[in-house]
């Protein structure tokens, strides 16, 4: 097929389907879509992230939401495209109260995956390129108010005398990223962070961290990384960027500020937030809450027996603060993931004995395979001089539906795994226990699925797979001693420093920390998508468990990810804030059951 004819088949279907959806004539809808169909929906019709999957609840949806989404205008943007059998292109829509983007396939002339996005309320425009603020008062005016004044007003001014609609706990990358949207939206925000500078979140990591993800993957909202940016952020670099950009983007952000606890006032329909602001207790009372505190944010300890024996150090690695203390010491890393092989490649690097312990086995990536075989179609240099800019990118990545992701991403990682058979070899031959996920999918599964279980590598696993940093693989730890670790095959590691780099816990642990033990069990687990395979139990949800999207606790949301999600979902969540705070019917579908509560 031609383009010509793709383009001319693509929309043929949007005519076919704007008439059926405005007519209200469902069947005829639903009669557009294949056999195996999925409609993901970003608020647009359901005020909610849900994807729809087969027929029957693609009709249950359209029946409960049709009448008040009012959808019309389905237009193709730009020429579709002809992939194999699938014709595939971007399509623009209005609804009632917004403006619409989203991304088609076709397959044999009818619905296989349809994304459907919600990008701008009609009435409430972010002031940007047209609708830019002037900055400058021109004429004469004896109550003139400077820019600086009116700066200082607002922050003398916010969450004294004037309470913000919305305070968000954390003032990390997502937290900022998130205040941002929020500040240009004109939803009075306060962010909560306990460390004294923005950014301190990265600084305060161990001193060898870099980002594993790229530059064109990473950008924040409005504010692109420079040309010259590296691909790979140191973290005080990024931490330095973070506080540029919350200064630069006027963010109300209360640094040395620790939440003591919340709870939900249902009779005055908002929160009571105490707060700790440099040694000041102030009460806080927004009608939205926002949980920023990162999907990596509550470390997970593990409970070993003897464990306060030990008279070494133990540390968890958000605790690490770099190898330079340790030269000539017995270092034992448990763990086998990202910051365990960063962690023990700078122990090695500054001359201690370091031995990683690896209870379970680990997908590794090399990070230049990453770069070229999976990320680079969508983030890349040569992604960006083929037009494909961050965003367009986000909203292409997230036309793919959880359920068909694997069969998208297998190929790039066979191919990963062919490309890389000899590396492969080499770490199994050394003893490392490998996997590319339960079903083969690779990284950005075990990701989504678990937060967890995987390596992009820098370099460390070629010290493994020598015998430089030394491995024990596929055992547990019995016992802690005063001077060592006893394994569960019997034998013995000597040890002056434990590092625990077991991951973190889901983010509702915050909620139970600072809200209730109660209100974290309503709202249950953060992430994971209910795929079955390890450390995510069924059944199937179809979308992140409560990220960026109405919980079972009214006025709770949780934001959070790598800085990829926290960019472009940051979106979805301002706009739910913003048409809530404006008054506008926000009538959720689909709003996801709990069924696991940890």
């Amino acid at each position: 097929m031609t383009q010509q004819n793709a383009t001319e088949t693509v929309q043929a279907w949007l005519s076919h389907f704007d008439n059926a959806l405005k007519s209200g004539d469902i069947a005829r809808v639903t009669a557009l879509f294949a056999d195996e169909c999925y409609w993901r929906d970003f608020l647009a019709f359901t005020w909610n992230l849900k994807t729809c999957e087969g027929r029957e609840e693609i009709h249950a949806m359209l029946k409960a939401t049709l009448a008040h989404t009012q959808p019309t205008d389905w237009q193709l943007e730009g020429e579709a495209t002809q992939n194999e059998a699938i014709c595939e292109g971007w399509v623009t829509f209005k609804t009632a109260v917004a403006s619409g983007k989203g991304y088609l396939r076709l397959k044999d002339g009818k619905c296989w995956t349809l994304l459907t996005t919600m990008q701008a309320l009609n009435d409430f425009p972010e002031p940007r390129n047209h609708q830019r603020p002037k900055g400058a008062e021109h004429g004469a005016n004896k109550q003139r108010e400077t820019w600086q004044e009116g700066r200082a007003r607002e922050e003398a001014e916010l969450g004294y005398t004037r309470q913000p609609y919305c305070v968000v706990i954390g003032g990390g990358q997502g937290g900022i990223g998130l205040g941002a949207r929020l500040k240009q939206m004109g939803i009075p925000t306060i962010i909560i962070e306990r460390n004294p500078r923005a950014g301190d979140s990265w600084r305060n990591r161990y001193k060898s961290l870099c980002l594993h993800d790229p530059v064109w993957y990473d950008h924040l909202p409005y504010i692109p990384f420079p040309e010259n940016w590296p691909v790979f952020a140191p973290k005080d670099k990024l931490g330095d960027w973070l506080e540029m950009y919350t200064k630069v983007m006027e963010l109300n952000y209360w640094s040395s500020t620790e939440c003591q606890g919340a709870h939900y006032d249902e009779a005055a329909g908002e929160w009571v937030v105490k707060v700790n602001r440099d040694g000041e207790e102030i009460t806080l009372r927004p009608q939205q809450l926002v949980m920023a505190t990162g999907m990596s944010g509550m470390p997970n300890v593990p409970s070993f027996p003897g464990a306060e024996s030990f008279e070494g150090e133990q540390q968890h690695s958000s605790q690490h603060p770099g190898p330079d203390a340790y030269k000539g010491k017995k270092c034992v890393i448990i763990g086998s993931n990202n910051s365990a092989h960063d962690i023990a490649a700078a122990l090695w690097e500054h001359d201690a004995d370091v031995t990683m312990v690896q209870r379970s086995s680990t997908h590794i990536v090399k990070s230049d395979s990453l770069m070229e075989e999976v990320l680079g179609p969508l983030y890349s240099e040569q992604a960006v001089e083929n037009g494909l800019t961050h965003d367009k990118a986000d909203l292409l990545f997230a036309s793919i539906p959880y359920k068909v992701l694997p069969d998208f991403q297998r190929p790039a990682f066979d191919a990963v795994r062919k490309r890389d058979a000899a590396f492969y070899q080499k770490l199994e031959d050394a003893g490392f226990l490998l996997d590319f996920g339960d079903d083969d999918s690779g990284l950005f599964l075990k990701y989504l699925r678990r937060g967890s279980g995987y390596y992009i590598d820098v370099g460390a696993c070629d010290l493994v797979a020598s015998g430089d940093i030394k491995l024990r693989s596929g055992v547990g730890i019995e016992r802690i001693n005063p001077h060592s670790i006893t394994l569960s095959d019997g034998s013995e590691l000597e040890a002056d420093l434990i590092v625990y780099a077991t991951g973190y816990g889901s983010m509702n642990g915050w909620a139970a920390r600072l809200i209730s033990q109660e209100v974290a069990d309503k709202v249950g687990k953060c992430w994971g998508l209910g795929s079955d395979t390890t450390k995510d139990p069924g059944p199937w949800e179809g979308e992140l468990r409560n990220m960026w999207k109405p919980t079972q606790q009214q006025a709770l949301w949780f934001h959070g990810g790598n800085l990829h999600q926290s960019r472009h979902y940051s979106h979805y969540l301002a706009l739910q804030l913003k048409a809530r705070m404006e008054g506008l019917e926000t009538p959720v579908y689909g709003l996801q059951p709990v069924h696991h509560t940890a």
